[in-house]
């Protein structure tokens, strides 16, 4: 594993601890002394994504990790709620019966697990994933929140 701060291929790991799918491992540089994080997953059968032009391309969680962290500028949500947040979301994707799921289920999905981490974070999501075309579409989901 290379150090991200100097590159070096020598690190040891000082800690290591199951998450929902995957191992996280805590590591320390041996060269500079550089502690970081890994994760490690089991790799599974290739996911593809259908997208609303019936183009496929594969699955990529750090497209959704990108999307909530813009989402969650500025929120009360920590990088490692949104790691599990992704992870969660890959997870109920792997179990759905089909290689091939539709962009909107991934969304629905995350849109889903949102709902649970942080409001904001939530409908800053959605006015992007939704593309919403005018006001009444955004009340109608603040409306949908306040009820839960």
């Amino acid at each position: 594993m290379k150090c991200p701060k100097c590159r070096s291929e020598e690190s040891r790991v000082v800690d290591s601890r199951q998450a929902e799918d995957s191992i996280r491992r805590r590591r320390v540089c041996e060269s500079c002394g550089f502690r970081f994080t890994t994760f490690e997953r089991i790799e599974e059968m290739p996911l593809l994504v259908i997208k609303k032009d019936d183009k496929r391309e594969p699955f990529n969680r750090e497209k959704i990790l990108r999307g909530l962290v813009r989402s969650a500028y500025k929120r009360p949500v920590s990088s490692e709620d949104i790691e599990n947040l992704v992870a969660r979301v890959e997870q109920k994707i792997r179990q759905l019966d089909s290689n091939e799921v539709p962009s909107e289920k991934i969304g629905e999905i995350v849109m889903e697990e949102l709902a649970e981490l942080d409001d904001i974070t939530y409908i800053r999501f959605a006015s992007v994933y939704r593309s919403f075309k005018d006001v009444s579409e955004l009340e109608e989901l603040l409306k949908n929140i306040t009820k839960k």
